[in-house]
Protein backbone atom coordinates (compact mmCIF):
# COMPACT_ATOMS: atom_id res chain seq x y z
CA UNK A 1 0.00 0.00 0.00
CA UNK A 2 1.70 3.18 -1.02
CA UNK A 3 1.03 6.46 0.87
CA UNK A 4 1.70 9.89 -0.56
CA UNK A 5 2.14 12.26 1.57
CA UNK A 6 1.75 15.59 -0.02
CA UNK A 7 2.10 19.83 1.72
CA UNK A 8 -1.29 20.65 1.77
CA UNK A 9 -2.15 24.35 -0.54
CA UNK A 10 -4.09 27.13 -0.30
CA UNK A 11 -6.09 25.98 -2.90
CA UNK A 12 -6.96 22.52 -0.27
CA UNK A 13 -8.72 24.56 2.28
CA UNK A 14 -12.15 23.04 1.11
CA UNK A 15 -10.35 19.19 1.32
CA UNK A 16 -8.46 19.63 3.89
CA UNK A 17 -11.54 21.25 6.26
CA UNK A 18 -13.48 17.78 4.66
CA UNK A 19 -11.18 15.46 6.12
CA UNK A 20 -10.45 17.55 9.34
CA UNK A 21 -13.96 17.40 10.25
CA UNK A 22 -14.34 13.81 9.29
CA UNK A 23 -11.62 12.60 11.10
CA UNK A 24 -12.04 14.61 14.15
CA UNK A 25 -15.53 13.31 13.93
CA UNK A 26 -15.22 9.81 13.70
CA UNK A 27 -12.05 9.87 16.86
CA UNK A 28 -14.43 11.61 18.89
CA UNK A 29 -17.93 11.80 18.36
CA UNK A 30 -18.70 8.64 20.58
CA UNK A 31 -16.90 10.06 24.00
CA UNK A 32 -18.51 13.42 23.71
CA UNK A 33 -21.80 15.62 23.65
CA UNK A 34 -22.94 16.32 20.06
CA UNK A 35 -23.52 20.29 20.76
CA UNK A 36 -19.61 19.81 21.94
CA UNK A 37 -18.47 18.40 19.12
CA UNK A 38 -20.80 20.67 16.50
CA UNK A 39 -19.50 23.85 18.43
CA UNK A 40 -15.77 22.76 18.29
CA UNK A 41 -16.00 21.55 14.75
CA UNK A 42 -17.88 24.75 13.40
CA UNK A 43 -15.06 27.28 15.23
CA UNK A 44 -11.79 24.60 14.70
CA UNK A 45 -12.80 23.82 10.23
CA UNK A 46 -14.27 26.92 9.82
CA UNK A 47 -12.63 28.39 5.92
CA UNK A 48 -12.09 31.74 7.38
CA UNK A 49 -10.06 29.71 10.51
CA UNK A 50 -8.05 27.22 8.36
CA UNK A 51 -7.22 29.74 5.68
CA UNK A 52 -5.86 31.79 8.42
CA UNK A 53 -3.69 28.52 9.62
CA UNK A 54 -2.42 27.88 5.62
CA UNK A 55 -1.35 31.49 5.73
CA UNK A 56 0.53 31.23 8.84
CA UNK A 57 4.45 30.71 7.75
CA UNK A 58 4.98 28.85 11.14
CA UNK A 59 2.18 26.10 10.28
CA UNK A 60 2.37 23.30 7.66
CA UNK A 61 -0.20 21.09 6.70
CA UNK A 62 0.23 17.94 4.89
CA UNK A 63 -2.40 15.03 3.12
CA UNK A 64 -1.92 11.25 3.42
CA UNK A 65 -3.04 10.29 0.37
CA UNK A 66 -4.26 6.45 -1.22
CA UNK A 67 -4.63 6.00 -4.76
CA UNK A 68 -5.27 9.83 -5.09
CA UNK A 69 -7.94 9.66 -1.94
CA UNK A 70 -7.28 12.18 1.18
CA UNK A 71 -7.33 9.60 3.88
CA UNK A 72 -5.45 11.77 6.48
CA UNK A 73 -3.56 15.13 7.49
CA UNK A 74 -0.96 16.24 9.75
CA UNK A 75 -0.78 19.90 11.38
CA UNK A 76 2.92 20.98 12.40
CA UNK A 77 4.14 24.43 14.25
CA UNK A 78 7.05 26.13 15.10
CA UNK A 79 7.59 29.31 16.56
CA UNK A 80 4.78 31.68 17.96
CA UNK A 81 2.11 29.23 16.06
CA UNK A 82 2.88 26.45 18.78
CA UNK A 83 -0.78 26.48 20.87
CA UNK A 84 1.39 27.12 23.69
CA UNK A 85 4.59 28.36 24.44
CA UNK A 86 6.81 24.98 25.23
CA UNK A 87 10.22 26.44 24.35
CA UNK A 88 11.66 28.84 21.73
CA UNK A 89 13.40 25.65 19.64
CA UNK A 90 10.60 23.29 19.61
CA UNK A 91 8.03 22.03 17.19
CA UNK A 92 4.20 21.34 17.86
CA UNK A 93 2.34 18.29 16.05
CA UNK A 94 -1.04 19.61 16.76
CA UNK A 95 -2.78 17.32 14.66
CA UNK A 96 -2.23 13.80 12.90
CA UNK A 97 -5.90 12.27 12.11
CA UNK A 98 -6.19 9.31 9.73
CA UNK A 99 -9.90 8.04 8.51
CA UNK A 100 -11.10 5.21 9.97
CA UNK A 101 -11.42 3.20 7.55
CA UNK A 102 -6.96 3.02 7.24
CA UNK A 103 -6.48 2.69 11.14
CA UNK A 104 -4.10 -0.01 11.55
CA UNK A 105 -2.24 0.53 8.32
CA UNK A 106 0.51 2.91 8.92
CA UNK A 107 -0.21 5.91 7.96
CA UNK A 108 -0.39 7.55 11.40
CA UNK A 109 3.37 6.40 11.49
CA UNK A 110 4.33 7.93 7.84
CA UNK A 111 2.65 11.35 8.76
CA UNK A 112 4.23 10.76 12.02
CA UNK A 113 7.68 10.05 10.50
CA UNK A 114 6.98 13.35 8.42
CA UNK A 115 6.38 15.44 11.41
CA UNK A 116 9.97 14.36 12.87
CA UNK A 117 12.18 14.45 9.31
CA UNK A 118 10.65 18.40 9.12
CA UNK A 119 11.73 18.58 12.94
CA UNK A 120 15.10 17.22 12.18
CA UNK A 121 15.40 19.64 9.39
CA UNK A 122 14.49 22.76 11.13
CA UNK A 123 17.09 21.60 14.06
CA UNK A 124 14.65 22.27 16.97
CA UNK A 125 15.45 20.30 20.63
CA UNK A 126 12.24 18.48 20.80
CA UNK A 127 8.84 17.95 19.32
CA UNK A 128 5.87 17.88 21.45
CA UNK A 129 2.08 17.15 21.42
CA UNK A 130 -1.14 17.18 23.29
CA UNK A 131 -3.28 13.97 23.49
CA UNK A 132 -6.67 13.72 25.32
CA UNK A 133 -6.17 11.43 28.30
CA UNK A 134 -9.36 9.47 27.00
CA UNK A 135 -7.26 8.46 23.83
CA UNK A 136 -5.65 5.84 25.04
CA UNK A 137 -4.35 4.78 21.14
CA UNK A 138 -2.81 7.89 20.91
CA UNK A 139 -1.00 7.74 24.06
CA UNK A 140 0.26 4.40 23.36
CA UNK A 141 1.09 5.35 19.61
CA UNK A 142 3.32 7.99 21.00
CA UNK A 143 5.26 6.36 23.48
CA UNK A 144 5.73 3.28 21.51
CA UNK A 145 7.38 5.95 19.23
CA UNK A 146 9.70 7.67 22.79
CA UNK A 147 7.62 10.83 23.50
CA UNK A 148 7.79 11.14 27.63
CA UNK A 149 4.69 12.22 29.50
CA UNK A 150 5.93 15.86 30.83
CA UNK A 151 2.76 17.88 31.64
CA UNK A 152 -0.88 18.35 31.34
CA UNK A 153 -2.99 21.74 30.06
CA UNK A 154 -6.81 21.84 29.42
CA UNK A 155 -8.51 21.81 26.03
CA UNK A 156 -11.88 23.12 25.82
CA UNK A 157 -14.63 21.23 23.11
CA UNK A 158 -17.33 23.09 23.23
CA UNK A 159 -18.27 24.21 26.67
CA UNK A 160 -16.42 21.11 28.26
CA UNK A 161 -12.84 21.33 29.53
CA UNK A 162 -10.58 18.03 28.99
CA UNK A 163 -7.37 17.01 30.15
CA UNK A 164 -4.35 16.67 27.69
CA UNK A 165 -1.54 14.92 28.52
CA UNK A 166 1.50 16.62 27.23
CA UNK A 167 4.26 14.67 25.59
CA UNK A 168 7.70 15.36 23.90
CA UNK A 169 10.32 13.45 22.26
CA UNK A 170 13.74 14.97 22.71
CA UNK A 171 15.74 14.93 18.96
Amino acid sequence: MEIIVEKISKNDVNLLQEIGRKTFSETFSADNTEEGMQQYLDESFSTDKLNSELDDENSEFYFAKYNNEIIGYLKINTGSSQTENKGENSLEIERIYVSKDFHGKKVGQILYEKAIEIARKKNVDYAWLGAWEKNERAIAFYKKNGFMEFDKHIFKLGYEEQTDIMMKLIL
